[in-house]
């Protein structure tokens, strides 16, 4: 009987104005557990860092999948989401060298694969796997966004991380829009449209 691959899959990144959508895909190591893995939102910063070089050495395998800004503005941003959940799960089968037999996603819709998945709501409180993912995901976009703040620090991202807070509209008022915010969130949309007029 040949092992079964289970891989969490969770996204982090649908609610900010700016920057990629990006989902993590991890399969634990049974034989490598790793002490502490919770929903990435309940984790301090320097925690998240810390568990995501933990599970970067004990995975059994993971994977980072992105939709652009672009990409959301197109197909909007749930299918946007399931467009990065998919590219997670096959980056990480590059690095497990096969499809995993079944992805645990986060929430309650599942992205179309040729393996069995299963939606999980709330599932980075439940599922392991799930929460390594959910701090993949989180870890790589903070970096993307610390990244985006240093070419645009008038936008203040290294503190918001791109999400609609009153600093954020307040620079997007000043400065307009950089070329990674997404122009089909109604903010974003409005602050064009004011500019235009």
């Amino acid at each position: 009987m040949s092992l079964i691959w289970v891989c969490g899959v969770d996204e982090a990144g649908r609610g900010p104005l700016v920057g990629a959508v990006v989902a993590g895909a991890v399969v634990l190591d049974p034989d490598n557990p790793i002490e502490g893995l919770k929903d990435s939102k309940k984790l301090t910063a320097v925690r998240r860092e810390y568990l995501y070089e933990q599970i970067m050495e004990k995975a059994k395998a993971w994977g980072v999948g992105e939709a652009s800004p672009a990409e959301i503005d197109s197909i909007n941003i749930l299918q946007a989401t399931m467009l990065a959940m998919r590219r997670a799960i096959e980056d990480l089968t590059i690095r497990l060298g096969t499809w995993p037999d079944k992805a645990l996603i986060d929430g309650n819709r599942c992205p179309e694969l040729p393996i069995a998945a299963e939606a999980i709501v709330k599932g980075d409180a439940k599922e392991p796997a799930i929460s390594a993912a959910s701090i993949v995901a989180k870890v790589t976009r903070d970096r993307q966004m610390q990244i985006l703040h240093e070419r645009h620090p008038e936008y203040g991202f290294a503190q918001h991380m791109g999400y609609p807070t009153e600093a954020h509209f307040a620079a997007l008022k000043q400065y307009g829009a950089c070329d990674q915010h997404r122009r089909s969130f109604s903010p974003v949309r409005r602050v064009l449209e004011n500019q235009n007029h």
